[in-house]
């Protein structure tokens, strides 16, 4: 699919990884709705930096964990700019939540949003891009769908559904739609990492650094584009699978 001249909903579209996909898209022809939950400052920043750019930008606040609410954002969108022809899915919580619990508040809310919020975006997104004969929906998941964290159960749980719910979209909506998953590893560091962590983090990978956001929105961009690909999944993570072969075997 060509991006010019589509519209492309991104979760999560104001800030950090959300914000280089946006820009990514918009660079790329597309018209963009930005979603987001309670950024509401750098949705207005991103809004005018996609306007710079040429195309059409609408923020619009939703609680993608609300099937209500992601049903009025898709009818919004579709009315005020024809269509969603592509969805990123991108929105998550990235929180801690140690096991056993007692309180199991944080599992649901993580959840409700990386698991349930996927799940109605496309549930809602999918007739539209049915009925026009094409779409597209790139999932952001990250390692942690293929190897558990300690202390991120929910945040795990969450990738490795989302991860499941890419193969599962892709069956249930070809051919029309085209549905795949881009896993980055270390390419933005979390606020509270100290130097030593970042520096640790980065010889963990086969490359011995970091990647960038734009790294994961060139291959959002390629999935967009690639029109013979469904159900597949780009690691975009400088080798951070088998970072832990660098030195020994076994």
């Amino acid at each position: 699919m060509n991006p010019r001249g589509k519209t492309a909903l991104i979760t999560g579209g104001a800030h950090r990884v959300g914000k280089a996909i946006t820009l990514a898209l918009a660079r790329a022809g597309a018209n963009v709705v930005i979603n987001y939950h309670a950024s509401v400052r750098a949705a207005e920043e991103t809004a005018d930096e996609v306007r710079a750019l040429g195309v059409h930008a609408m923020p619009i606040r939703t609680d993608i964990s609300d099937d209500e609410q992601v049903q009025a954002m898709i009818k919004q969108a579709e009315a005020h700019l024809g269509s969603v022809d592509i969805l990123v899915n991108n929105a998550s919580l990235y929180l801690q939540t140690p096991f056993p619990a007692t309180d199991h508040s944080g599992w649901h809310r993580i959840t409700r949003v990386g698991i349930d919020g996927p799940y109605f975006c496309a549930n809602a997104a999918a007739p539209g891009m049915l009925a026009r004969g094409e779409g597209a929906i790139i999932n952001i998941i990250d390692l942690s769908a293929i190897e558990p964290w300690p202390n991120f159960i929910a945040h795990s749980v969450s990738k490795a559904a989302l991860w499941a719910l890419t193969r599962q979209l892709a069956l249930e909506l070809a051919p029309r739609v085209r549905v795949n998953a881009v896993a980055p590893g270390p390419v933005l560091p979390p606020a509270d990492y100290s130097p030593q962590h970042i520096a640790r983090t980065a010889d963990k990978t086969l490359l011995g650094r970091w990647g960038t956001p734009a790294d994961v929105a060139e291959a959002v961009l390629y999935f967009v584009q690639a029109d013979y690909v469904t159900g597949n999944t780009l690691f975009i993570d400088g080798g951070e699978r088998y970072g832990h072969h660098k030195r020994e075997g076994g």
